[in-house]
């Protein structure tokens, strides 16, 4: 249903369709009425003379299949026409009983701007009091964090591939020694920051009574506000999102080893297509300053991103809920909606914990962790965001958790897809190697739902509406990525096939699940490479005939050493090896053999392949 060119704008409601400011691959609405006249409509009451009232404006609605423009009050039901997503006029839905007019979710940011959050004055009666988020946390109860603390030593590559649990949890570094991070002095402020970057860079302020923007800032006016004393200051504002890559300041801050080795943005964007004159995802250098009293609301970083966050100044208070599926529901059905003006988030979740930050202190939030945080005195801090392989699984989750609660795309991680792409590139070729790259298993599964999601977005293409195949083209980097379709594929098979799957296991399925923009496909029975699925552009030589024959089972009385000691495993193991030993085992074999030939351009080619299967036993 469009009401400019497409409904892509959901905004404004056109006087006429004559007006629209979008281009369009249909033709343009004159033509669908040129029979028409200029004020009347193909629904408009044969006979009758077009009657409008002079003062308010007509509304058009256009139908998404035949693209003929009406009048909403001629062809409309009556309700309000922004509340509508996809319409048809009554001829398409009488010639396509599948069609049916859909409405819009509620649109998250227009909570945001529209409605103060008042569920502290539910709880306490604190009304406008810009210091009640304070004293909203003295009524709530919440558990001591069991988070590790850590040397900065220990935080390593080393430790996460030694340790399951690494980067499932926050953890805390209380003193910055040997973290591979460098940051300002201690004696570095606000009036530092805004000397390095410029006083007249605009600056988005949060106003904390309603968590909305405050328009109009620049970092030398909050310069100004943030020196006055806390009594003067008449609202309580917070910075969170001032990037500051490219400044001066930049130079002087270096993230944790640990985050600049797991980074998707530093290790797999291009590095001739990142810094200054080049469009790439700018979240890895943040300056946060918050004054006392101040809080931010229950979140979860974008794309599930993982954050690195340093006390220079001050200090914080976090809260934390653990991303459980149940508890991501929670949140889901929180965000977005009337729950959120309302509802305090930690009273509909298990467990709440509290940890405290002082200065010098480090945190490492990990992917899908939801955190609301407060200011007890002024602060300033730096940090970053940052993808990695470790958990692909949970970043996508909150991807998709931001498109259903509908955040606008200002507030999504930048170019998320067109990252993904990069990365399921630079791992497609390490695969194919030489050299032999090899990965953890808790990589080779977390890549593996990168694929799963680089396909599903290759079917959008293949089957998807002109408009979603027209957004996942833009996210492709042609200057990598050549074929979409063959690569996502081939790095989906790769993966199975280095995570101990072989090429023809039909019984191979992955976990996770991807929405598809309403791109339905049912799931094949079988996943043998021969039926396109596992690698589309892959077809391997066919055999001219091939022959399976299984001799009968033989039993047999041998001695052979047990398997009770600790390094069984290592002599049964060995292919020429025989364990002898003095315990009397009874042996069941049976042998299976395949031949294959095929004729080729100078003769032949056969393949023996002989397969021998033991069961043993001991009294």
């Amino acid at each position: 249903m469009a009401r400019n060119s497409r409904r892509s704008t959901r905004n404004d409601v056109q006087k006429s369709p004559r007006m629209s400011p979008l281009p369009s691959k249909s033709p343009p609405a004159t033509t669908e009425i040129a029979e028409h006249s200029d004020e009347s409509c193909p629904a408009c009451p044969v006979g009758s003379p077009h009657e409008s009232n002079p003062f308010s404006k007509e509304q058009w609605v256009r139908c998404d299949v035949c693209m003929t423009w009406y009048h909403w009050r001629c062809a409309g039901s009556g309700g309000d026409l922004d509340t509508v997503d996809k319409w048809y006029c009554s001829a398409c839905l009488e010639a396509n009983s599948d069609l049916s007019i859909t409405f819009k979710a509620p649109a998250r940011k227009s909570f945001r701007k529209r409605t103060q959050r008042d569920y502290a004055n539910l709880n306490s009666g604190l009304g406008s009091d810009p210091r009640r988020w304070s004293r909203l946390l003295e009524n709530k109860t919440f558990k001591e964090d069991p988070f590790k603390r850590l040397a900065g030593s220990e935080v390593r590559l080393e430790w996460l591939e030694e340790d399951q649990t690494a980067m499932t949890e926050p953890i805390i570094i209380e003193h910055p020694d040997d973290l591979g991070m460098t940051m300002p002095p201690n004696d570095f402020t606000v009036d530092d920051v805004v000397e390095l970057v410029g006083k007249d860079t605009p600056v988005e302020v949060i106003d904390v009574a309603s968590q909305s923007a405050s328009p109009g800032w620049t970092l030398g006016k909050w310069n100004e506000y943030f020196n006055l004393d806390s009594e003067v200051r008449e609202k309580i504002c917070n910075v969170i999102s001032l990037e500051i890559s490219g400044t001066r300041l930049a130079d002087k801050i270096l993230p944790p080893r640990l985050v600049r080795d797991l980074d998707w943005v530093e290790n797999y964007w291009p590095s001739t297509r990142k810094g200054k004159g080049h469009v790439y995802p700018k979240v890895q250098l943040y300056c946060l300053m918050g004054v006392a009293y101040a809080w931010t609301d229950w979140h979860v970083d974008f794309a599930g991103s993982s954050v690195y966050y340093h006390i220079l100044r001050g200090s914080k208070i976090f809260y934390f809920i653990r991303p459980t599926p149940e508890n991501l529901k929670t949140y889901e059905k929180w965000s977005g909606t009337e729950l959120q003006n309302h509802s305090w988030l930690g009273d509909m979740v298990d467990d709440v914990y509290k940890v405290e930050l002082k200065q010098g202190n480090t945190m490492i939030i990990p992917a899908g962790w939801i955190h609301a945080v407060y200011t007890p005195v002024d602060t300033l801090v730096f940090g970053g965001n940052f993808l990695h392989s470790y958990d692909v699984g949970k970043q996508l989750r909150v991807r998709n958790i931001e498109i259903a609660t509908q955040v606008p795309k200002k507030f999504r991680f930048p170019m998320f897809t067109k990252l993904c792409w990069y990365v399921g590139d630079k791992v497609l070729r390490d695969l194919k190697s030489a050299s032999g790259v090899s990965f953890s298993d808790r990589v080779l599964e977390s890549m593996s739902q990168l694929a799963d999601f680089l396909v599903s977005e290759v079917r959008i293409l293949e089957k998807g509406n002109e408009a979603a195949k027209r957004e996942v083209r833009e996210q492709i980097p042609t200057d990598r990525v050549k074929d979409a379709a063959a690569m996502a594929r081939e790095l989906r098979w790769r993966l199975r096939l280095a995570g101990g799957s072989t090429s023809e296991d039909e019984s191979y399925q992955t976990s996770w699940k991807m929405k598809t923009n309403g791109s339905k496909r049912k799931r094949p029975t079988s996943l043998s490479p021969l039926d396109g699925e596992i690698f589309r552009n892959f077809l391997p030589k066919l055999w001219d005939k091939v022959v399976e024959t299984s001799a009968e089972p033989e039993l047999r009385l041998e001695k052979r050493r047990r398997p009770e000691s600790e390094d069984w495993a290592e002599g049964w193991s060995k292919f020429d090896g025989e364990e002898i030993g003095e315990d009397n085992g009874e042996v069941r074999m049976q042998r299976h053999n395949i031949v294959k030939v095929r004729r080729t351009e100078t003769g032949l080619v056969r393949h023996r392949i002989e397969r021998v299967v033991e069961e043993w036993k001991w009294d």
